[in-house]
């Protein structure tokens, strides 16, 4: 494990690459009353040579930056930060399965570490990383899932930290997806609002392939960043590659607000293509139904197929870059 200690007097103290061990901690430590704690989600991948690769490592390191600074945490520089990280991949290189679709993961985190019941910005912090090899998400090829539209649990609103990588923001998500597992479903649609605005799904973002009901013309929407979403690395991704290739297509890509009857209205006059979520571990994921207000809404999936194109052609593209097939900025060597 990686780990950098900080404290309010001396800043940054010297890095150090260690075991794997247990963190030894007061039982007062700051963390564990007042949730001072964020985290980042990326991997490290080995294309067909054997060169290891990161994907788009400054948007992680910016992100955490963001969360930290939200919650009173230090911030640092990224591509000294990149760099650390990229030292500490390249020792743990025998952990990088070299399979397609195989990967490291890394979980860089910061908890404040003063011993203190009080109420304040910590005094000192850790940040450590952590790794583990995983295996692709769907290990046997796409299998869309269904979803739960959830109004009665809200998992972030404007002017909160739903926008930030917080532990905060996890467990209080938990029950929710308990229950809606109980009827039958993979996870939350998270609505917001009486208008009912669709923000993110468990702990994705969401986007949606619908026709425009007076043009005909395919769009392709997600959420804003209004404050209610996370900012995805993943999102971004595709949100770039859509404006890029999808554009010339006669596609229209939009953040804006779209609410769960826009879906619903689209789905029954046949306007609806194709929804799936996008995050670091499954890069996509296809959505076959939602449940909403008593009944399924069909998100467009053909009978026996578990994915549409536009999905398909996202995971192939990202992938793409990811292992080195594709000569892209967005794939740092180390």
């Amino acid at each position: 494990m990686l780990s950098l200690e900080w404290t309010a007097s001396q800043g940054w103290l010297s890095p150090r690459i260690t075991p794997y061990q247990n963190l030894s901690l007061d039982p007062a430590t700051c963390v564990f009353h007042y949730a001072f704690e964020c985290f980042e989600g990326m991997k490290a991948y080995k294309d067909e040579k054997g060169t290891i690769r990161l994907f788009r490592p400054d948007k992680n390191m910016a992100r955490l930056n963001k969360s930290s600074a939200r919650i009173a945490l230090p911030t640092f520089d990224s591509e000294p930060m990149t760099e650390l990280i990229s030292k500490f991949v390249s020792l743990e290189e025998r952990f990088i399965p070299s399979q397609r679709g195989y990967s490291l993961y890394l979980r860089p985190t910061m908890i404040g570490t003063q011993r203190t019941l009080g109420v304040g910005p910590p005094g000192s912090a850790l940040l450590y990383v952590i790794a583990s090899p995983v295996g692709p998400y769907y290990p046997t090829g796409f299998k869309a899932v269904s979803l739960e539209a959830t109004d009665y649990a809200v998992r972030a609103w404007p002017g909160g930290v739903g926008d930030k990588k917080l532990g905060a923001n996890y467990a209080p998500c938990i029950v929710p997806q308990m229950q809606a597992a109980s009827r039958g479903f993979h996870q939350n649609l998270w609505l917001f609002g009486e208008e009912e605005y669709v923000t993110e799904v468990g702990t994705m973002n969401l986007f949606a392939a619908i026709k425009d009901k007076e043009t005909g013309q395919p769009e392709l929407v997600t959420a804003p960043l209004d404050g209610t979403i996370l900012e995805g690395v993943t999102r971004d991704s595709i949100l770039e590659l859509a404006r890029e290739r999808l554009t010339p297509k006669g596609w229209k890509i939009s953040e804006r607000k779209f609410t769960m009857r826009e879906l619903a209205d689209a789905a029954d006059e046949g306007r609806m293509l194709e929804v799936f979520g996008s995050g670091t571990a499954a890069v996509v994921s296809p959505v076959r139904k939602i449940s909403w207000r008593g009944r399924l809404v069909e998100c467009g999936l053909e009978e026996g197929k578990e994915a549409g194109p536009i999905a398909q052609k996202m995971m192939d593209w990202i992938a793409g870059i990811q292992y080195g097939d594709e000569k892209h900025p967005w794939s740092v060597t180390i």
